[in-house]
């Protein structure tokens, strides 16, 4: 009886560790997707990347690291979206702001590596909110952005991350944002 005891014992933690090694391999599917299929599923395309609008490049990539230079927010029919926040943009537009300014850093960041699934990790984000004085909600703006890397990327795309407040930007953009990144 005794040996059918651990018998039964070890059935139960074998059993129990195949679920959970299961269960883990499901978690890394979901926190590690397919960051093209993702934008499929989201009904985001990416476009040709900006031109430059002065002397800088889009990307310089040293080693494993791709830095992207800032980028605004361009309207799908072209031109970009303006207006300071807390002015002519309230946060639900500046927030799409910087929505659409990561369709670009993504656009660009895949003219430069040709396929997203080489990123190992968004490193960090800076975000830069043409806003009122009194604006004080620069993150949720940034999170536009933020929420979008993340959707993409899972857990890789979680970043380190500055938000800020600005008197002015480029155009009379909303937003201006550069991000890291690691590559394989």
């Amino acid at each position: 009886m005794k040996r059918l005891g651990t018998i039964l014992l070890v059935l139960f933690v074998v059993i129990c560790g195949l679920g959970i090694a299961q269960a883990l391999r499901a978690g890394s599917q979901v926190d590690d997707p397919d960051p093209e299929q993702r934008l499929k599923e989201l009904g985001i395309k990416l476009r040709t990347p900006p031109t430059p609008v002065a002397n800088y490049v889009l990307a310089v990539r040293t080693g494993n690291l791709v830095f992207l230079a800032g980028h605004g927010p361009r309207k799908p029919e072209g031109g970009f979206v303006v207006g300071k926040v807390g002015r002519e943009l309230d946060m639900k537009q500046a927030y799409e702001a910087a929505r659409l300014t990561a369709i670009d850093l993504l656009s660009s960041l895949k003219a430069e590596i040709g396929d997203l699934s080489k990123v190992k990790r968004v490193v960090k984000v800076m975000g830069m909110v043409n806003s009122v004085e009194s604006f004080t909600e620069h993150p949720k703006v940034v999170n536009g952005c933020s929420d979008l890397l993340v959707a993409v990327f899972g857990d890789r795309g979680r970043h380190a991350r500055d938000a800020v407040g600005m008197g002015s930007l480029p155009f009379n953009i909303p937003v201006e944002i550069d991000i890291i990144v690691e590559v394989e």
